[in-house]
């Protein structure tokens, strides 16, 4: 019994090591092939940019390279374990495991422990580093990438239950607005309404500055006027919340994203479905790694005509069916009404589903 424990330990330590190298190498293989095409897909942009070959390397694929290597690694967990397992297979290495008195679930314990690490590994990134990477690749993007319209119009904002914003205009690139209005309210009373041609945001002091402006101040029947050329306010808003870019909440980070949500459920501008998705993935698909290595397992681990080819041929189909599916959930919730919660968990609800009913019927 010693032996047959001290023989499955080193089976453990064997496949762990094997699972985690194989990982690494398939991910890094993945991550310099993304990286090849979309400088062969942006290389005309970024001659055509200002931008300098720094601020390339260390902005635009600083944010590139730690994202992809977080998007990559569940799928390419899921092709690396079907690969080692299959190779395992086909080398009839799992039978004897079996056969010595190790059960499969057994045997799935040494996945599962570097489907942890992997696991930890990735949650820290979504929640701590992605945010803070992906700042600087949209920044880059937004500044030298995308030429779009940065003014938005027409803009109306409910700041607190008894404070009502409009914005005729809002300009993303200088940070400026005009025709501002602010309104505030007692119950159904109107308290003062301030109307300004121009407001514009300071960073140093990281107030609103107000030009031209006149406050209308009422008390029941009696009402004062007061004007004046430029005065500083404090509002709770800032240039972010005009912003018309689809590409600014990934790069928000854990408390700025709750921060934005908890402002959303006051003011309603239509993009609490995105907000609520974003942040609801960062926690839903590191979950997805031991989804897939369950099934990945359970998949290949029968010895098959034909080596490895086809379970890793599986693997990849199942991969792009779960990209199908996250794709199709999104879209559910952003047109179709679907929580935002439901809508990250189907997909891993799923596959969770198939791994377990593969894991049954695979070999004991």
């Amino acid at each position: 019994m010693n032996f047959l424990n001290k023989y499955i330990k080193i089976i453990d330590w064997y496949i762990i090591k094997k699972y985690l190298g194989t990982f690494v190498f398939t991910l890094g293989i993945f991550v310099i092939i993304s990286i090849v095409f979309d400088i062969s897909e942006k290389l005309d942009d970024f001659l055509k940019s200002s931008a300098t070959s720094s601020q390339i390397i260390f902005e635009y694929y600083g944010g590139f390279i730690p994202f992809y290597l977080n998007f990559l690694s569940p799928l390419i967990n899921f092709i690396a374990v079907i690969f080692f397992t299959a190779k395992m297979a086909d080398q009839t290495e799992i039978v004897p495991i079996l056969c010595g008195g190790a059960s499969f679930n057994r045997f799935l314990r040494p996945y599962f422990i570097a489907s942890t690490i992997i696991f930890i590994v990735s949650m820290i990134f979504n929640q701590l580093i992605i945010p803070e990477t992906n700042r600087l690749m949209t920044n880059f993007e937004n500044t030298y990438l995308k030429n779009q319209d940065n003014t938005r119009n027409n803009i109306h904002i409910q700041l607190d239950s008894n404070t009502y914003v409009y914005l005729e205009s809002f300009d993303n690139k200088t940070d400026i607005g005009y025709r501002f209005s602010l309104e505030k309210f007692k119950g159904d009373d109107l308290k003062s309404k301030l109307m300004s041609d121009r407001i514009a945001w300071d960073s140093i002091s990281r107030k609103w500055k107000i030009s031209n402006y006149t406050i209308r101040y009422v008390d029941g029947l009696k009402e004062k006027m007061v004007s004046g050329t430029e005065k500083d306010t404090t509002l709770d808003m800032k240039p972010l919340d005009f912003d018309v870019r689809d590409n600014i909440y990934s790069a928000m980070n854990f408390r700025e994203l709750n921060d934005k949500i908890e402002k959303e459920k006051i003011r309603g501008s239509g993009i609490m479905v995105n907000l609520e998705l974003e942040k609801y993935k960062r926690w839903s698909y590191p979950f997805s790694t031991y989804v897939l290595t369950l099934i990945g397992v359970a998949l290949s681990s029968r010895k098959v005509r034909g080596g490895v080819g086809l379970p890793l041929g599986i693997g990849i189909g199942l991969s792009f069916l779960y990209i199908l599916l996250i794709q199709f959930s999104n879209v559910f919730a952003l047109k179709g009404g679907l929580p935002p919660i439901i809508a990250v968990i189907i997909p891993n609800l799923i596959f969770g589903i198939l791994g377990v009913i593969l894991a049954v019927k695979a070999p004991k």
